[in-house]
Protein backbone atom coordinates (compact mmCIF):
# COMPACT_ATOMS: atom_id res chain seq x y z
CA UNK A 1 0.00 0.00 0.00
CA UNK A 2 1.71 3.37 -0.95
CA UNK A 3 2.27 5.71 2.09
CA UNK A 4 0.80 9.20 1.79
CA UNK A 5 3.57 11.21 0.92
CA UNK A 6 1.39 14.95 2.09
CA UNK A 7 2.36 15.47 6.04
CA UNK A 8 1.97 18.06 7.83
CA UNK A 9 5.52 20.03 8.87
CA UNK A 10 6.74 22.80 10.61
CA UNK A 11 7.37 24.52 7.96
CA UNK A 12 6.61 28.36 8.63
CA UNK A 13 3.21 29.20 7.50
CA UNK A 14 4.36 32.95 6.84
CA UNK A 15 7.57 31.98 4.70
CA UNK A 16 4.94 30.57 2.86
CA UNK A 17 2.62 32.88 2.18
CA UNK A 18 4.79 35.71 2.05
CA UNK A 19 7.34 33.83 -0.84
CA UNK A 20 4.00 33.63 -3.26
CA UNK A 21 5.18 36.19 -5.55
CA UNK A 22 1.81 37.37 -7.25
CA UNK A 23 1.12 40.69 -4.68
CA UNK A 24 -2.52 40.11 -5.21
CA UNK A 25 -2.68 36.07 -5.01
CA UNK A 26 -0.57 36.93 -1.27
CA UNK A 27 -3.28 39.18 -0.08
CA UNK A 28 -5.69 36.60 -1.18
CA UNK A 29 -4.07 33.86 0.42
CA UNK A 30 -3.49 36.11 3.66
CA UNK A 31 -7.13 36.92 3.60
CA UNK A 32 -8.23 33.46 3.40
CA UNK A 33 -5.65 32.43 6.23
CA UNK A 34 -7.20 34.49 8.43
CA UNK A 35 -10.98 33.76 8.01
CA UNK A 36 -9.97 30.30 8.07
CA UNK A 37 -8.43 30.56 11.35
CA UNK A 38 -11.56 32.59 12.76
CA UNK A 39 -13.54 29.73 11.05
CA UNK A 40 -12.13 27.23 12.94
CA UNK A 41 -10.26 28.20 15.95
CA UNK A 42 -7.48 26.25 15.18
CA UNK A 43 -3.83 27.49 13.86
CA UNK A 44 -2.26 26.75 10.64
CA UNK A 45 0.24 24.33 9.78
CA UNK A 46 2.11 23.48 6.39
CA UNK A 47 0.89 20.23 4.66
CA UNK A 48 3.58 19.23 2.03
CA UNK A 49 5.43 22.27 0.59
CA UNK A 50 2.00 24.01 -1.05
CA UNK A 51 -1.06 23.55 1.60
CA UNK A 52 -2.19 25.01 4.21
CA UNK A 53 -4.27 23.33 6.54
CA UNK A 54 -6.88 23.73 9.53
CA UNK A 55 -7.41 21.15 12.06
CA UNK A 56 -6.62 17.01 11.35
CA UNK A 57 -8.33 14.07 11.97
CA UNK A 58 -7.56 11.00 11.07
CA UNK A 59 -9.31 8.59 8.65
CA UNK A 60 -9.47 4.94 7.69
CA UNK A 61 -10.79 3.15 4.46
CA UNK A 62 -12.28 -0.46 4.59
CA UNK A 63 -9.24 -1.10 2.58
CA UNK A 64 -7.36 -0.70 5.55
CA UNK A 65 -5.13 2.65 4.27
CA UNK A 66 -5.25 4.95 6.67
CA UNK A 67 -3.68 8.43 7.60
CA UNK A 68 -3.85 11.85 8.91
CA UNK A 69 -5.67 15.12 6.74
CA UNK A 70 -6.53 18.75 7.91
CA UNK A 71 -10.09 19.33 8.25
CA UNK A 72 -9.90 22.50 5.98
CA UNK A 73 -7.32 24.58 4.33
CA UNK A 74 -6.23 26.13 0.61
CA UNK A 75 -3.56 25.77 -1.68
CA UNK A 76 -2.36 29.01 -4.06
CA UNK A 77 -2.35 26.37 -7.51
CA UNK A 78 -0.51 28.01 -10.99
CA UNK A 79 -4.55 28.56 -12.49
CA UNK A 80 -6.36 29.13 -8.99
CA UNK A 81 -6.90 29.05 -5.10
CA UNK A 82 -7.81 25.77 -4.22
CA UNK A 83 -9.64 25.27 -1.04
CA UNK A 84 -10.32 22.02 0.71
CA UNK A 85 -13.13 21.54 2.85
CA UNK A 86 -12.89 17.92 3.96
CA UNK A 87 -17.09 17.72 4.95
CA UNK A 88 -17.94 18.37 1.78
CA UNK A 89 -20.25 20.94 0.10
CA UNK A 90 -22.95 18.51 -0.53
CA UNK A 91 -25.70 20.55 2.12
CA UNK A 92 -24.22 24.14 1.24
CA UNK A 93 -25.91 24.34 -2.77
CA UNK A 94 -27.43 27.71 -2.16
CA UNK A 95 -24.28 29.36 -0.19
CA UNK A 96 -22.52 28.06 -2.95
CA UNK A 97 -24.39 29.42 -5.88
CA UNK A 98 -23.20 32.66 -4.50
CA UNK A 99 -19.54 32.56 -5.28
CA UNK A 100 -20.53 32.65 -8.89
CA UNK A 101 -17.92 30.06 -10.83
CA UNK A 102 -16.52 27.63 -9.04
CA UNK A 103 -15.10 23.84 -9.91
CA UNK A 104 -16.09 21.05 -6.59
Amino acid sequence: MAKLKTKESKASVAAFLNSIADEKRRADCKAVARMMRDATGCNAAMWGTAMVGYGSYHYKYASGHEGKWFMTGFSPRKQALTLYIMPGFAEYDKLMAKLGRFKT
